[in-house]
């Protein structure tokens, strides 16, 4: 029996210091369609680059996991991960400024 996928219902954001860096970082969390996953997405940086939240891209582990491709990394993601997995949700993008 297949399960169904869930998302949020709308859009939510937060904002904080970064654990590592101090800057000020917004997060802002969105529904995504079925079968998209999770999906960081760097709206401060040139086209938006998306990084899906998948082991291939899992780029350095000493200090928290970090998420990486092409250059572009997310540091510290397992908070969000763990948070995003134990709300049961299959599908969203997480749009990240800082």
């Amino acid at each position: 029996m297949l399960k169904n996928q869930r998302t949020i219902k709308k859009p939510i954001s937060l904002s904080g210091g970064g654990l590592h860096t101090g800057n000020e970082t917004i997060l802002t969390f969105k529904p995504a369609p079925i079968n998209t996953g999770v999906r960081f997405v760097r709206t401060d940086l040139p086209g938006r680059p998306e990084i899906p939240a998948v082991i291939e891209h899992v780029t350095d582990i000493s200090r928290g996991t970090t998420l990486g491709i092409d250059g572009v990394k997310i540091h510290t993601v397992e908070h969000v991960l763990a948070a995003i997995f134990g709300l049961e949700i299959d599908n969203i993008f997480v749009e990240l400024t800082g």
